[in-house]
């Protein structure tokens, strides 16, 4: 299984104060739309979903990996690309990239050969990425991004400048001897409906490991009035959470549901770790948080309160896209 990732960011400079948080279309008019892969995976993480997504590793002080990833144009028109790393963090739920090429001291470690490529149409390039570890380096996670890059056309009577990015996320830490465990509890559920009807489960999650998380998951909803059984519905992709930190998974669900109740299946993973639990919930009236959920059997499921309304989509700046292809990853 591979995957394609296509991000989006928009930097805004020159005549015109900054502006951020702003938001671009993976597809314009003045890039087109490319993409970048992952073509490596340490053999000890092959059955690991985000090791073949994301460059995610454990290495000793000292140690030096190299991985390949491949970018490809898919616009209408050659393209000019840089390949570089750039900060990230992880905090609020979610994977936070910092803009243009922040550094930090993952990213100091971090780089990328070639760095600049020229892609014609329907083109496509390899660059190797290589992690070397200082000896000295302190234990930790770390995080960052390795960035293909396309400016839009200088355009004088323009008071931006365009730069579009797709990335592929870094999750390393460093450390003697194994990967530290990666671990998760579910917490708090709480059923909704928006003022509009669309009713929704939010699903508190805790990080009780060592290593950080990308949260993926769904709902199945059985035993509903007249016997009724929908679904799955996945739940939402965009929360990652960092040792010790905590957040919510929300899953959306059809508008015309009735209220039940029903038993709802919560299946949560991220990579090989993966925790369910089942219960009975009835949503609410439109506009409502406060329908029942009663547990009925948890697999490792710590008991706290997470107190919501419902669901938010906040905008980070950055947009993106997974497309699964037939090109494998290569274990090494």
């Amino acid at each position: 299984m591979a995957y394609w990732t296509l991000l989006a960011t928009l930097c805004l400079s020159a005549l015109a104060p900054l502006v951020q948080g702003r938001q671009a279309a993976a597809q314009t008019d003045q890039s087109g739309s490319f993409g970048i892969q992952l073509l490596d995976a340490p053999t000890d993480r092959r059955s690991d979903p985000r090791a073949l997504k994301y460059i995610v590793d454990h290495l000793a002080p000292g140690a030096v990996i190299h991985r390949r990833v491949l970018v490809v144009n898919k616009s209408s028109a050659p393209l000019h690309m840089d390949i570089y790393p750039s900060a990230a963090t992880v905090g609020k739920g979610s994977f936070r990239f910092a803009t243009g090429h922040t550094a930090n001291e993952l990213t100091s470690w971090i780089s990328a050969v070639p760095g600049t490529v020229d892609l014609p149409v329907g083109g496509q390039a390899t660059s190797e990425v290589t992690i070397q570890v200082p000896p000295r380096a302190s234990p930790g996670e770390r995080y960052g991004v390795v960035w293909s890059a396309v400016s839009s056309s200088p355009n004088p009577s323009a008071n931006v400048n365009q730069v579009f990015r797709a990335g592929v996320r870094v999750y390393l830490d460093v450390g003697p001897g194994g990967d530290p465990p990666s671990d998760f509890t579910i917490g708090g559920i709480v059923p909704a409906r928006t003022a509009h009807g669309v009713p929704s489960l939010s699903i508190a999650v805790h990080n009780t490991g060592q290593r950080a998380l990308d949260m993926s998951g769904e709902v199945m909803l059985t035993n509903g009035p007249a016997d009724a059984r929908v679904g799955p519905f996945e739940v939402s992709r965009d929360t990652t959470l960092a040792p010790g930190q905590s957040g919510t998974v929300t899953a959306t669900l059809p508008r015309d549901l009735p209220n039940g109740p029903w038993t709802a299946r919560i299946d949560l993973a991220s990579g090989l770790v993966k925790h369910s639990i089942t219960g009975r919930v009835t949503f609410p009236a439109p506009g409502g948080h406060s329908g029942l959920w009663h547990s009925l059997s948890a697999d490792h499921v710590v008991q706290w309160t997470l107190l919501i309304g419902a669901p938010v989509l906040a905008l980070t700046g950055l947009a993106y896209a997974a497309w699964r292809q037939r090109i494998r990853p290569r274990i090494s």
